[in-house]
């Protein structure tokens, strides 16, 4: 296959006028001018972008199914499909705070899937259910809750290497428990993400440690939401996350989530090194009317003009409470150029190599480069998607 005439994003910087050549899933060259083998499918791109597979690290359903409420390999595989079609070559399948025995049954789920396509589904996100009630959002209160006496060490005991991400409050760990975790989270590569959490600015710093150990709080989630906040004389979680070195932080750009001079702000303080889009999404757009699991009922509430939200509209629980949204990570590229203000080269790294570099995968994914895989997606000059290849195999 041989792409010319593309606008290419290389993960760093737009090449115009570039070609692009893919053999057996990956990209073999990348010039001005590329000969056409025997055998090669040319794409005239016609001046649109080519950009790398987009990388959604926190998502919950697909179009029709959610993770909690089907915890099969099944279920995972349409969640990645649904996302795919709309640009979303890797991602993250998300689980909801719950019972243990369902997230240990989520992450095998996950882990099968994993195995079939290690680059798309390299593992799951455990969004809780250690948190701190105060900051749970719209998860469900009665499964929020302190670990147990021995479940740390059981959730790590097998196919924890499929947990990429843990997202908990660690204010309300103990010391004896949060030293644990570092073990266990170190030992099977798991990333500590600080989210949903009330600490303070020197219990979120102490949790984040210098930058130097890996066994720490490396990430932070959902910036600004379910979060202290700054404060001048209490700086907070958020003040923790921008004073710190290097905790990198996802945010959630959909209109509702962040007002866009939050955006801009963390933009400005974190980078587009330091800063990764998610889409949150409880549902691929076009949104699901309305989801019911157990206490947790939510239904799609739509937006009064086009710049609410890429999808206009959220959803939110019965209480009114934001609980998540209805679209996928390129609406979130979108919001960020056309309503925030960002250069499209950082938010389309937001959503490519810094998550690529964030879940360790960024030699294989998340650039436009020789010997990466082919998971590529054509964007015209509005950012719509036009094509997706995945493997150097056509998708849409």
């Amino acid at each position: 296959m041989l792409f010319i005439n593309a606008t290419v994003f290389t993960g760093d910087t737009f090449l115009p006028h570039t070609c692009v050549q893919v053999e057996n899933g990956q990209i073999t060259a990348i010039g001005p001018d590329l000969p056409v083998n025997a055998g090669d499918s040319v794409i005239d791109l016609q001046g649109d972008y080519l950009v790398p597979g987009l990388i959604d690290l926190q998502l919950y359903g697909g179009s029709t199914e959610f993770l909690n409420a089907s915890l099969t390999p099944e279920t995972v595989r349409h969640i990645w499909k649904s996302h795919a079609l709309n640009g979303t070559t890797t991602l993250l399948p998300t689980l909801h705070s719950t019972h243990f025995d369902e997230m240990r049954e989520a992450v095998d789920a996950v882990r099968t899937v994993r195995d079939e396509m290690p680059l798309n589904v390299p593992g799951i996100h455990l969004e809780g259910p250690y948190f701190n009630p105060v900051k749970r959002g719209a998860h469900r209160d009665k499964y929020v809750r302190v670990p147990a006496d021995g479940e740390l060490e059981q959730l790590f005991s097998t196919h924890a290497d499929a947990i990429s991400i843990l997202t908990l409050a660690p204010e309300i760990l103990s010391d004896a428990q949060l030293s644990l975790l570092y073990c266990l989270a170190k030992a099977s590569g798991t990333l500590l993400s600080l989210g949903h959490s009330n600490a303070t600015y020197q219990q979120a710093t102490s949790a984040f440690g210098d930058g130097s150990a890996t066994d720490r709080f490396l990430l932070a989630t959902h910036l600004y939401n379910a979060m202290r906040a700054f404060e001048s004389r209490e700086p907070g979680t958020v003040g923790a996350i921008f004073d710190h070195p290097s905790v990198i932080s996802s945010i959630v750009a959909d209109g509702y989530h962040c007002a866009p001079a939050a955006i801009r702000l963390a933009h400005r303080v974190l980078g587009p090194d330091r800063l990764f889009l998610i889409s949150d999404a409880l549902f691929a757009n076009p949104p699901r009317p309305a989801f019911t699991l157990e206490t947790f009922i939510v239904h799609f509430e739509p937006g009064t003009g086009a710049s609410d939200s890429p999808a206009h509209g959220r959803y939110v629980n019965e209480q009114g409470t934001l609980a998540g949204t209805a679209i996928t990570v390129l609406d979130c590229v979108r919001y960020c150029v056309q309503q925030v203000g960002l250069p499209l080269t950082d938010a389309l790294r937001m959503a490519t190599l810094t998550p690529a570099t964030v879940v360790g995968l960024a030699d294989k994914i998340g650039r436009v480069a020789t010997g990466y895989v082919a998971n590529l997606v054509r964007l015209d000059q509005e950012l719509v998607k036009q094509g997706v290849w995945v493997n150097g195999e056509v998708l849409v």
